[in-house]
């Protein structure tokens, strides 16, 4: 079952579209309407997909709307949300220089890749 987004959840991700590609600013509607689904990554990671209330779910080929870095060299990782076939679908976060983090950084945290 789908759950709300949390606000921490909805403020990174609204940052991430306001300071991503020029085309990032056109979900930020969708953004208003999304639920985090069940999934979850086997690595234990703090990705989430989205379900977008009035839409149908993300299908599609992986469209990156804002990438950024955080952390420094010894623990970098990467963040991305990203779109699949126009439906705003998810946040994905991995690791640079040690394993995906388990939780998701504050904005003021993050820097262009």
């Amino acid at each position: 079952m789908n759950r709300q987004i949390t606000s921490a959840e909805e403020q990174l991700i609204r940052w991430m579209l306001e300071h991503g590609n020029p085309e990032a600013r056109a979900f930020l509607p969708q953004l208003e309407r999304a639920k985090v689904t069940p999934y979850r990554c086997r690595c234990g990671c703090a990705s989430i997909n989205l379900s977008i209330d009035g839409f149908p779910e993300p299908s599609g080929g992986l469209h990156i709307l804002a990438d950024f870095v955080f952390g420094d060299d010894n623990n970098l990782s990467g963040i991305f949300v990203f779109e699949q076939g126009g439906v705003l679908a998810g946040l994905e976060v991995y690791g640079l220089a040690d394993d995906a983090p388990k939780t998701l950084p504050l904005s003021h945290c993050l820097r262009p890749l």
